[in-house]
């Protein structure tokens, strides 16, 4: 691969770069190799970022790249070499491999990819901030790309940093888990499935983390990949996954809004399914019968609210009884404004953004509800600006939807509720 001649630029490599490279890749075993390596010290780590850097040919840099990914894998006390260079350097053991994310050969970035994945991970020292952001936004963009053929390389590079809990607090910064479910919501193959769930299970080993990793809908997601998943890996991956967020939230409040999003996914009655089936991994058995008790204490002490609550967050609104119950509503219409209004937010949010019909009429039709039985009810909603919404949808193509729409905005105006109900029971 390599020649001690001119490259296409010009440029000549060193003798003892030549050197180096002809003796390190005519060794044919570890040991052999590691007797080069200690030869040359940091010098190694040196010759091969040198050659990276001057030779534009990618041929060659696939090759060079690749010797050096074989390296770190072969031993990874061997990230050391690339450690002591970069002191005497002055720089960072990544920093010319971050620069090669910008080049055109997918094969190199790729490559490149995987190096600083094991130099961050196996090294004496973390990546900083700054870089670590840049390399988490990297992987974001490769994991969005369309038609990428290198989509399981992007992927188990995070599967690789995501193991270390010093990088699973910035990933969350960076909005990276709203990046996988995104992925994963997108019917992608079993193979990223599993890589990508197991970047989340990874996540949730971080009891602080856990309180945040639902805010994504990551339970509805993966709830509907265990519903239909064939693959016993994936299975067991969103198992050990629904297991920590009931087992690693130190806050109570926490492991029951997941318990309760669990519930409302119906994870309960895809359990019952497993618990028939046979399995080669003993652990999925295990977490099958914890994750059932789990969620079957906390069904017993299900209120009716605590039910609607979690049915808004998930975002999955359909025609459960607590909508079309009067006594819910005029025992828990208040309630829609704890917590800074959540839910109220929420179901505004929820007419902004859903294309699907069942729940756009839902969330007209609770507006309406709120509305009618909390007397301050109208001025919250138009503060919130869920009035305008409402009534934009007087106009929407699906009949049940501009149905609600027209009630919701009936009560918004009318005053009379008595003489409401009497006129719409007359319409009936």
């Amino acid at each position: 691969m390599l020649s001690k001649t001119a490259d296409d630029r010009g440029q000549m490599i060193s003798q003892e770069e030549f050197t180096f490279i002809r003796e390190y890749d005519n060794a044919t075993n570890k040991e052999q190799r590691d007797q080069v390596l200690q030869r040359y010290g940091p010098s190694a780590a040196k010759i091969f970022l040198s050659l990276m850097g001057h030779i534009s040919k990618d041929q060659t840099v696939q090759y060079i790249l690749t010797m050096v990914d074989d390296m770190l894998q072969e031993d990874h006390d061997r990230v050391s070499y690339f450690f002591d260079h970069a002191k005497k350097a002055k720089t960072t053991p990544w920093a010319q491999f971050l620069n090669m994310l910008n080049r055109q050969d997918k094969f190199v970035i790729n490559q490149a990819a995987r190096v600083i994945a094991k130099l961050a991970c196996w090294g004496k020292e973390k990546m900083n901030t700054n870089d670590l952001n840049y390399y988490f936004s990297w992987i974001r963009g490769q994991l969005t790309a369309a038609g990428n053929e290198y989509l399981p390389a992007s992927a188990g590079c995070l599967q690789m940093v995501l193991r270390y809990n010093v990088y699973r607090e910035a990933f969350m910064e960076t909005e990276g888990m709203g990046t996988i479910v995104s992925v994963l919501g997108s019917r992608c193959g079993f193979q990223i499935q599993y890589q990508l769930t197991f970047c989340i299970w990874m996540v949730t080993y971080n009891a602080a983390l856990t309180a945040q990793v639902n805010k994504y809908n990551v339970i509805p997601v993966l709830a509907d990949i265990l519903h239909e998943s064939a693959k016993e890996k994936v299975t067991r991956i969103i198992l050990a996954t629904f297991r920590n967020l009931l087992e690693k939230p130190e806050e109570k409040e926490i492991v029951q809004d997941n318990a309760l999003a669990m519930i409302q996914c119906k994870v309960l009655k895809q359990l019952e399914v497993l618990e028939g089936q046979k399995f080669e991994d003993s652990d999925i058995t295990d977490d099958i019968e914890y994750i059932s008790e789990k969620l079957r204490d906390s069904v017993e002490g299900l209120s009716s609210f605590d039910e609607y609550s979690q049915e808004v967050k998930s975002g999955r609104l359909e025609w459960s009884p607590v909508h079309k119950s009067e006594k819910f509503w005029r025992e828990n219409a208040a309630r829609l404004n704890e917590k800074n209004y959540e839910m109220l937010k929420i179901l505004i949010k929820l007419l902004e953004t859903s294309k699907d019909s069942t729940v756009l009429a839902v969330s007209a039709h609770d507006i309406g509800e709120y509305v009618r039985h909390y007397p301050r009810g109208k001025h919250n909603i138009e503060q919130l600006g869920g009035k305008e919404l409402v009534m934009t949808y007087m106009g929407h193509e699906d009949p049940t939807v501009r149905y609600e729409a027209l009630l919701a905005v009936q009560k918004l105006m009318v005053h009379n509720w008595e003489y409401l109900g009497k006129a719409l029971e007359q319409q009936k």
